[in-house]
């Protein structure tokens, strides 16, 4: 079979326009990186090698020279920036920052836009883009005041793109420095203008069937009928309520079920009366099925996928034991992953390299980032 004669999948990312704010659209729904969010938040797997993966991105921070550089209002410096900056990489494979400027135009300050509050405007002829729009929640459900933030004009904001030679003109068009909002700096893995996919797109399948196979395992526990045995007696003498009645019983009820389902309720004995007085009195055992068994290939390929799509196969298989456990294994584990992370961190040194080149009292141009080492006690002390 050829290429044109292969199933095709699905588009993961398409980039339609939304005409109603001249944007590109992040995804057919305009919330690819919204339901990013939901699907890897809900695997531990994932969320596992998420986590190293945006550590390892991060290293040991920026190196001395700029590392303490206090670069907003909030106090932030250059290596609590490099920290956001990292974990937006590692989600979604781009960031984005707000650059403000002083009279002379030059770079004031800078901080952190999360990355899924950013799109992009519509491209001009040239393929230009000049604006970025930003919203708080693309879903509509954030509230402010008691109301929510909805889906319009006025609560989108419009920043210019970063070009500090327009800079001032720009403020001087705003009315002063005073006024002026500054500009954003939106950065793509995936190219100029173009939204990113994360490293870990193409297994969003695996990803979400190990949040099914952990739904598999708590209802297994949760939700199964854990009881030892069920004890059938006969049913006795009728129950009567408070009025003299006698009461219609169920031989067994949807409450009485309840009872006996889930890990609290393990090694209860279910008893259940006979209509037929004539039948003695039994003890039958009650087996519960467990579901974990025939999910186990399944859950084993799953996650030695999610591993290999971030590059994590040497932390896969020390976890199985196949490398054994030491300083030395790990010690080569983090110098063999710091090295598949060169790539990210290379790109976050250029563009941080591209703003702080205009930094107020004399361009910053060291972004070099330390890389992740592995630590014993012996090495910290």
């Amino acid at each position: 079979m050829n290429v044109v004669g292969a199933k095709k999948p699905f588009e993961r990312l398409r980039q339609d326009y939304e005409r109603r704010f001249q944007m590109q659209r992040y995804g057919e729904n305009n919330l690819y990186p919204q339901n990013l969010f939901a699907i890897v938040g809900a695997s531990g797997t994932a969320m596992l090698c998420l986590n190293r993966y945006e550590r390892f991105i991060e290293g040991y921070g920026l190196s001395e020279a700029t590392a303490g550089i206090r670069c907003n209002r909030m106090g932030q410096t250059t290596d609590d920036i490099l920290s956001l900056v990292a974990h937006d990489v590692a989600m979604f494979g781009g960031f984005a920052l707000h650059v403000n400027y002083n009279v002379l135009g030059e770079v004031s300050e800078v901080q952190h836009v999360p990355f899924e509050t950013c799109r992009l405007e519509e491209k001009d002829d040239a393929g230009h883009v000049a604006h970025i729009l930003l919203h708080p929640d693309w879903q509509g459900n954030q509230t402010r005041n008691g109301e929510r933030v909805r889906l319009e004009e006025k609560n989108i904001q419009r920043m210019p793109i970063y070009d500090p030679s327009v800079a001032v003109e720009q403020m001087e068009q705003a009315g002063g420095a005073a006024q002026y909002s500054g500009q954003i700096l939106w950065c793509s893995t995936d190219g100029v203008w173009q939204y990113p996919t994360p490293i870990y797109d193409a297994c969003v399948t695996e990803i979400s069937t190990d949040e099914g196979l952990g739904n598999v395992k708590y209802r297994n526990v949760r939700s199964n009928f854990l009881v030892s045995c069920m004890l059938v007696t006969k049913k006795g003498l009728p129950k009567i309520d408070n009025e003299g009645n006698e009461e219609d019983r169920m031989m067994i009820s949807d409450e009485d079920l309840k009872a006996f389902q889930g890990d609290e309720k393990l090694g209860k004995i279910m008893c259940v009366e006979l209509e037929n007085d004539e039948d003695e009195p039994k003890i039958l055992p009650f087996p519960s099925r467990n579901f974990d068994k025939d999910y186990t290939a399944t859950e084993t390929s799953v996650i030695e996928r999610i591993y290999a799509q971030f590059h994590q196969e040497i932390f896969f298989a020390i976890r199985l034991g196949k490398l054994g456990f030491s300083g030395s294994v790990m010690r080569d584990a983090y110098e063999y992953y710091a090295g598949q992370v060169t790539t990210e961190q290379r790109f976050i040194e250029r563009n941080l390299e591209k703003v702080f080149s205009h930094w107020q009292g004399g361009a910053l141009t060291d972004f070099s980032i330390l890389p992740q080492r592995y630590m014993t006690t012996e090495d910290r002390g």
